[in-house]
């Protein structure tokens, strides 16, 4: 376990906040109770801008605190705000019962090192060593799945070996959040925890952003997303292969092991000219407010942070009907819905709304309507802080 660098005071669990009161007794004492998060990785993505979120939405009210495996743009935005980090090098994605039993080592010391009044685990791996370790600490938890591996379009092992490590995890849990309802009757149907444990709570972010001018010619598509498993880049630049509008540029953000063969696509294709690759970047507001039309192309999702991004600036979307996607995307209002996979649909919808500057300006109006009407961050930050309040009260009523 390491502890956040270049601490001046350190306490002695290594952090470096003044708060104390662990566990909800803080509530009553009016003493912030310590709220730790924990993620498998401090990548670029969707579960850690959601824990960004919910960092900064709570650290007025919770001493945050934050692990993970490695150093990475979450760690990094943490420790700006000064929120204290824990590194725990062992919960790593790859399965190794080695490393795994060891990281649950490292969740159990940590815990009993911060003693936090909730637990709250995002990613798959952390969300089930952490629950293990908080068991182990009888630490409350909260699960937030940011989309099941069980679900259709995963591939079959893999959604055979996940639901069985869900089901199991799952009593560990006092509350799992679902980001969509889709993913909550998943649960329901699969039997991944008691329905009472289960809540849905949509991802939410905050409002404030730049606005995209949809109806100005020529149509700038933007994609942002990583370049893996479920995304399907490839498919997007095959559909701008055949799309009637020569003047119309492609725009990628994000890397990932795929991003090569996306690029040799291009080139085969000979529309290399009209598609840039961006790789991470950090001013994706910006570059959505400088495009016309958002798209998400997927095998399966939950509730892609990404569309949201896009509302929030007011752009019409495009995106695959899978998982809660549709949540999201009001078809033929918003923007465009469409089958997994299927190049055709997504070059008509892409033809449609590049000839139709009014219709983008529309949809692009709605979308922003139906964003701030209900995926505002702090709407989503009013639901969890209920989930939170009712955990510590019971666990304060079993104290008293």
């Amino acid at each position: 376990m390491e502890a956040k660098p270049g601490a001046d005071a350190p306490d002695a669990d290594g952090s470096t906040t003044v708060a104390r009161g662990g566990g909800c007794l803080g509530l009553i004492l009016h003493i912030k109770p310590k709220l730790l998060y924990i993620i498998t990785l401090s990548e670029v993505g969707g579960a850690q801008s959601h824990v960004w979120q919910l960092m900064q939405g709570f650290i007025d009210d919770f001493d945050v605190r934050l692990a993970t495996s490695t150093p990475g743009p979450l760690t990094e935005a943490a420790q700006a705000s000064g929120v204290p980090v824990y590194l725990l090098p062992a919960l790593g994605r790859s399965i190794s019962i080695r490393n795994d039993l060891r990281a649950i080592a490292e969740c159990v010391q940590l815990f009993r090192a911060v003693n936090p009044a909730i637990v709250h685990a995002h990613s798959s791996k952390a969300g089930l060593l952490g629950r293990i370790a908080a068991r182990l600490t009888g630490v409350p938890v909260v699960f937030t799945a940011h989309g099941w591996g069980f679900k259709p379009g995963v591939p079959l092992v893999r959604r055979g070996i996940v639901w069985a490590s869900e089901a199991l995890a799952a009593p560990l849990s006092d509350r799992i959040v679902c980001v969509s309802q889709y993913d909550q009757h998943l649960a329901e149907q699969y039997r991944v925890g008691k329905r009472h444990r289960l809540v849905t709570i949509r991802n939410g972010l905050h409002p404030e952003a730049p606005l995209a001018v949809p109806d100005v010619q020529p149509v700038n598509i933007i994609m942002t997303a990583r370049f893996s498993e479920p995304k399907e880049q490839q498919l997007l630049v095959r559909a701008l292969a055949t799309l009637n509008a020569s003047d119309a540029m492609l725009t990628f953000v994000g890397g990932g092991e795929e991003l090569p063969a996306c690029r040799d696509l291009a080139e085969q294709l000979g529309v290399s000219s009209r598609v840039r690759f961006l790789g991470d970047r950090s001013d994706v507001a910006e570059l959505l407010a400088q495009s016309q039309v958002f798209v998400l192309l997927s095998r399966y999702e939950g509730l892609p942070i990404s569309i949201l991004e896009a509302m929030r600036a007011g752009l019409p979307v495009i995106a695959s009907d899978v998982g809660g996607v549709s949540e999201e995307v009001h078809h033929g209002v918003t923007g465009f819905l469409v089958p997994t996979g299927d190049a055709q649909a997504v070059t008509r919808a892409l033809q449609t709304l590049n000839d139709q500057p009014e219709l983008r300006r529309r949809m692009g109006l709605a979308a922003r309507h139906r964003f701030m009407q209900e995926f505002t961050r702090e709407h989503m930050l009013r639901q969890t802080a209920t989930v939170y309040r009712q955990i510590c009260e019971r666990t304060s009523a079993a104290h008293t």
